[in-house]
């Protein structure tokens, strides 16, 4: 009997040598930094393009020329003084077309074919490296009476411009900002009680643009036709789409986080493409495509008037980040930006923003027998950010070179490349990491006491 017990502690001390060996091998990477999750989400956000086109044709009309000498005639009558200046003659005339547009102005047969387009701009981000993209059903779903009125608005902008030039010309002046303004209220008086407008060969196209990296360090821009794979309705609907785009390349992928609604005071990341910033005429149209990211808390878990649950979130948004990730301190993703709360003014109220949750999301793909998953491009480009954050270089290197590998556009990958080949060359980073170093220590401990053991035992007997 004594001598068994040593053969069970040496067995015990080989079984711990044994578990922490198999942890060198198989142990996960800690969490990212919220700058490394950045980096490991942005290539995955999509700006999700929504064009219109039709052509819109309106009644041309043309300026009664004996109500507009008559009217002439009258001003030179007041004027037999010559008190009466220049400036202050065509205030008159532009005051009386505007008070009374149908006596100056007459319809024709003819119709004049204004060609039209409308953009609308979201967000959307990859759900799987095959091209499925998650956004929000309203990017894409337009109604009717909105669209009309948009074309419309277009094309009386564009023609009042015309008209307003011509009149400019033959007349052989310069119209002030408040001239202008009344010539538009004319020509809007006019149009909207005169003259129709009529829509034709409405068509509406679909696009999901991305970044794409190239080899000589210069980046480009994708832009992929996207088909519908299913979509919901807008608020107060279940506000998602999912479109499908075709592409040979592993695509970068954000994780969908679980259904479990997140904690309030949870920190958030969102990302998007607010208007204000990719319309902003000081910021290049080459950097529109790099996505913003705002930060924010989880400011109350309320109930959609559908009685399913949304996110309400302080995290600044506005027009355009609409469909974007919003995604919790693991990089994972929560939810999608979907709507915020309007002023009395009608602007958006800062801070007061909500997204549909994740859960909303898994309804839709679920039921088309989608299987979001990272793609080994993501998984690999994950597992290299972290080993860059490591400052292990040579390994990073050989994890961004295998993503290379697997799309050879992936956003942010040569910039990577070069920068670890420059740290390597500078004879900076180390060879190992923390986990594996206390993996490693703690064998070496290990092996050490079962060998202090062996000889403990040996003694005593």
């Amino acid at each position: 009997m004594t001598r068994a017990r040593p053969k069970i502690r040496t067995s015990f001390w080989l079984c711990l040598l044994l578990v922490a060996t198999r942890c060198a091998a198989t142990g996960k990477d800690p969490r990212l930094s919220g700058i490394e999750n950045y980096a490991l989400n942005r290539p995955g956000v999509v700006m999700i393009r929504t064009e219109y086109s039709a052509n819109v044709y309106v009644n041309s009309m043309r300026m009664d020329n004996r109500a507009f000498n008559v009217l002439l005639d009258s001003i030179q009558k007041l004027d037999h003084g010559g008190g009466v200046s220049p400036e202050q003659k065509l205030d008159i005339v532009l005051r009386e077309m505007n008070n009374r547009p149908a006596r100056f102005f007459q319809t024709t047969f003819d119709y004049i074919k204004q060609p039209e387009q409308i953009t609308s701009i979201g967000t959307g981000f990859f759900i799987t490296g095959s091209g499925y993209v998650a956004t929000n059903c309203h990017l894409i779903d337009r109604e009717d009476a909105f669209i009309r009125r948009q074309f419309i608005l277009s094309a009386f902008r564009q023609i009042t411009e015309a008209s307003i030039g011509a009149l400019e010309s033959s007349w052989a002046t310069h119209f002030t900002e408040q001239q202008r303004s009344l010539l538009y209220n004319t020509y809007a008086s006019v149009y909207s009680r005169l003259f129709s407008m009529i829509l034709y060969d409405l068509r509406k196209d679909i696009y999901v643009v991305y970044k794409s990296d190239q080899a000589d360090g210069t980046a480009d821009t994708v832009k992929k036709l996207a088909a519908i794979v299913i979509k919901g309705q807008p608020m107060p609907g279940k506000d998602i789409a999912i479109l499908k785009i075709s592409d040979g390349d592993e695509l970068p992928v954000l994780k969908l986080a679980s259904d479990k609604l997140p904690r309030v005071g949870e920190q958030l990341f969102v990302y998007g493409y607010p208007g204000p910033v990719t319309n902003n005429d000081f910021v290049s149209a080459a950097s529109a495509i790099e996505p913003t990211l705002t930060t924010g808390i989880v400011s109350a878990i309320k109930q959609s008037v559908g009685s399913w649950p949304v996110i309400q979130m302080d995290a600044n948004i506005n027009h355009g980040s609409s469909g974007g990730p919003v995604c919790n301190e693991d990089g994972e993703v929560v939810g999608l930006t979907t709507f915020g709360s309007l002023e009395n003014t009608g602007g958006l109220a800062a801070g007061l923003n909500f997204a549909v949750p994740v859960a909303i999301l898994n309804e839709f793909i679920d039921s088309v027998d989608i299987t979001p998953a990272s793609s080994p491009a993501s998984l690999r480009f994950a597992h290299a950010l972290n080993m860059y954050g490591q400052h292990r270089y040579h390994a990073a290197q050989q994890e961004f070179l295998a993503v290379r590998a697997l799309n050879k556009h992936y956003p942010g990958i040569y910039a990577y490349i070069a920068d670890c080949q420059e740290k390597i060359k500078a004879g900076k980073g180390r060879a190992i990491g923390p986990v594996e170093s206390i993996v490693i220590i703690s064998a070496l401990l290990l092996l050490l006491l079962g060998i202090l053991a062996g000889v403990k035992i040996r003694r005593s007997a």
